[in-house]
């Protein structure tokens, strides 16, 4: 079983940045694809961004220049630092990881807002 926990989600005023931590823990075989997904009320869950075992990275259109994904693969944790923040990105984002199955964390709450 692999446990993930998240950490630096809060309250931003647009055009401000947050830095999203996961750490991985457990049973780990190995870490594949690492990423973030969030979920604004009303909305289904969708894809902001992942990076794989060769740090190749995917982001939506919404957040491309704006946020960056990386991973460090010692630490067993991937970040997600968000800039330019806008209110359209407040949303729980939950990290996700593939280690032979899929793991979600228990998501942390963005709330971009003055």
């Amino acid at each position: 079983q692999v446990r993930l926990v998240e950490s630096g989600g809060g309250l931003v005023q647009p055009g401000g940045s947050l830095r999203l931590t996961c750490a991985a823990s457990g049973s780990i075989f190995s870490l594949n694809a690492m990423g973030w997904y969030r979920q604004a009320p009303g909305k289904q869950r969708e894809l902001v961004a992942i990076i794989d075992s060769d740090s190749f990275t995917t982001y939506a259109d919404s957040v491309k220049g704006r946020f960056t994904i990386s991973r460090d693969n010692a630490k067993n944790t991937v970040y997600l630092q968000m800039s330019s923040l806008k209110r359209e990105d407040t949303a729980v984002y939950y990290c996700y990881v593939d280690s032979r199955y899929d793991y979600w964390g228990q998501g942390t709450q963005v709330t971009v807002s003055s």
